[in-house]
């Protein structure tokens, strides 16, 4: 695997490839890669002739109260995981890379609607920062596909809109949600839980999980969302969201036939902030 810093060999040995013909898949990362990043590589791979995966922790998509100096920086960890997955490319680009008159002074990317809801209404600016990074790198990979993670559904739902919006050539492919044996989504935040918050945590997805036996039994969905809330609550997390919402636009259900519906929780847990989601199709 060959591993890049800077523009010019990164689009260097993509013009190679494409020279020959090679298809180019993209999985961007902000590092700290775990089995549910690898999933993604693997996805890629079987998609694609050529896989890029990025690692580059984005600084406009932190808020002052979050968790930007303290996320995990561990390349050289990532970089034997990319490479064992069959990556091809490692981009790990500088800051001034990506926002060369730095981060304060960037073009800012904002997907209006989408982005006003749920994780946007609870992390301002979270969503401009990650529009615009990865706005950022697709320019300059310029893939035929990338990849994400359902786990981050609204930032899957913003990409797609993103792309749409703007006529990018890209195919954005959804890798499913990868779980550890008692149902709690992979994340990198969660290894900061202490070992009995950690025994909690598979509780958002049972939550999840009665939430659409609650709807299949015929409940309101307003209901199941207050259900929902009151059962996390119990548990001793500090719910921001429970909430069942249309898939695609992330609006609210009109109880339309053949209407998709997601179910989507954000809690905090001690002093770490989990998200799950579940569809309900």
């Amino acid at each position: 695997m060959q591993t890049v810093q800077d523009a010019a060999a990164l689009r260097a040995t993509i013009r190679g490839w494409r020279s020959q013909g090679q298809t180019v898949g993209f999985v961007p990362t902000m590092g700290n890669l775990h089995a549910g990043h690898q999933s993604l590589i693997r996805l890629a791979r079987a998609r694609a002739d050529k896989v890029v995966a990025s690692v580059f922790v984005n600084p406009t998509q932190f808020g002052p109260n979050e968790d930007f100096e303290r996320y995990p920086r561990t390349l050289a960890q990532d970089s034997a995981a990319l490479s064992e997955q069959g990556c091809d490319l490692l981009f790990a680009p500088e800051v001034a890379t990506l926002y060369p008159f730095g981060p304060a002074n960037s073009v800012l990317l904002r997907v209006p609607q989408i982005t006003t809801m749920l994780e946007g209404a609870h992390r301002p600016g979270h969503f401009d920062g990650m529009a615009t990074v990865v706005c950022k790198l697709f320019n300059l990979v310029q893939p035929d596909l990338a990849v994400f993670g359902q786990k981050d559904f609204q930032q899957l739902k913003v990409i797609e809109r993103m792309v749409r919006d703007l006529s990018l050539p890209i195919k954005v492919v959804s890798a499913p949600i990868m779980r550890a044996d008692d149902g709690l989504a992979l994340s990198s935040r969660n290894q900061y839980l202490s070992p009995e918050e950690r025994s909690r945590a598979p509780y958002i997805h049972s939550t999840l999980l009665q939430m659409r036996e609650l709807l299949d039994a015929g409940h309101a969905w307003q209901a199941v969302e207050q259900a929902a809330h009151a059962r996390l609550v119990r548990a001793g997390f500090a719910p921001d969201y429970a909430v069942i919402r249309c898939a695609d636009q992330l609006t609210e259900p009109t109880g339309q036939a053949g209407e998709r519906l997601v179910a989507l929780v954000a809690a905090r847990l001690g002093s770490t902030r989990l998200i799950d989601n579940l569809l309900l199709d």
